[in-house]
């Protein structure tokens, strides 16, 4: 008896610590940012509220939220897969750095934004 319940808590352990590292390393590793890349996003957030493209986006529409993340699986080498998302009222504007450097941040593409067909999320 005492056998059975040691072979299954030993399978149950084997089981978790391979959920375990198979999450990270298939979604944690490449999406999830560290400590030192959430700080190089939260520059690019700065770069980004400075840029002319936002400037003129700010002009235009009502820009509701700034949001940062990173896909390293969509290739490209540092800095080229983080991006900023800008969210107004009618779509989701999506900055890039300019350069390796990253010395400029551009507006290279859009989406679907959330807010075109639903009220801000704040409950106040």
């Amino acid at each position: 008896m005492k056998f059975k319940i040691v072979h299954v808590l030993l399978i149950i352990s084997l089981g978790v610590n391979l959920y375990f590292l198979g999450k990270w390393f298939l979604i944690d590793q490449w999406y999830e940012p560290s400590e030192e890349e959430q700080v190089i996003l939260s520059e690019m957030v700065q770069k980004t509220v400075e840029s002319e493209g936002y400037k003129n986006l700010a002009e235009k529409e009502n820009i509701i939220a700034i949001d940062s993340s990173m896909d390293k699986n969509k290739g490209g080498v540092f800095p080229y897969y983080f991006e900023v998302s800008v969210r107004t009222d009618k779509q989701t504007y999506l900055f890039y750095c300019s350069d390796a450097n990253c010395s400029e941040m551009e507006n290279e593409g859009w989406t679907y934004s959330i807010y075109q067909d639903e009220n801000p999320r704040l409950p106040f």
